[in-house]
């Protein structure tokens, strides 16, 4: 039979440490799985924003003269300046979507602390790395804090990669969003798993 130790009060210590021991480890997985996150988050966003720069300083020179068409009246290559949000929204304030960028970017680095659900990590590693894309060119190209564009559909308003990437990122977060199962499902149904060994234990018993 399993002996526990006492402590001088009469109680035992066995499942004090048990459980102790039992914090520990979820401390231990939660502190991997925000380094996973995180490092995920970075790589993807690094992805984004380093093609983003090099595609719009490539556009910058080759199509300063005149633009270059891909596809006639379908796809074409034309540069151009962009002070309002993506694709063009509310122009003419640069500082609004400046701030609002970066408020959007300090939330979700605050909020996929607690993310459990790893399928949120590529669009939001997306819609991070499109937001820094552009807010570098606010803050850093000599623009008069406008963005650079120069994908030109001819039927939507100039974009760039880190527009693409937005609204990519966008799309699959409202998709997962969608098909989420409502908040307590999931839980339940590991609560429910959990269990059963124990009442079959008591079944037997």
């Amino acid at each position: 039979m399993r002996s526990c130790a006492w402590t001088a009060s009469g109680v035992k210590s066995e499942p004090a440490d048990a459980f102790t021991h039992h914090l520990q480890h979820d401390e231990t997985v939660k502190a991997r799985g925000g380094l996973f996150v995180y490092g995920s988050l970075a790589l993807i966003c690094g992805a984004v924003v380093t093609l983003d720069q090099i595609t719009k300083q490539w556009a910058l020179g080759a199509l300063a003269d005149a633009p270059v068409h891909l596809v006639d009246g379908v796809l074409s290559l034309r540069l151009a300046f962009n002070s309002g949000g993506a694709f063009g929204v509310l122009q003419g304030m640069p500082g609004f979507f400046l701030v609002a960028t970066l408020a959007v970017i300090v939330a979700i680095l605050l909020w996929v602390r607690g993310l459990e659900d790893h399928r949120w990590i590529v669009p939001l590693g997306l819609v991070l790395g499109g937001g820094l894309g552009n807010a570098a060119d606010r803050i850093f190209r000599d623009t008069g804090g406008r963005v650079v564009d120069f994908i030109d559909l001819h039927v939507w308003p100039v974009f760039n990669v880190a527009d693409a990437a937005i609204s990519s990122g966008v799309v699959v977060l409202l998709v997962l969003s969608f098909r989420s199962p409502p908040d307590g499902a999931t839980g339940g149904a590991e609560e429910e798993e959990a269990a059963a060994p124990a009442r079959g234990g008591k079944a037997s018993g």
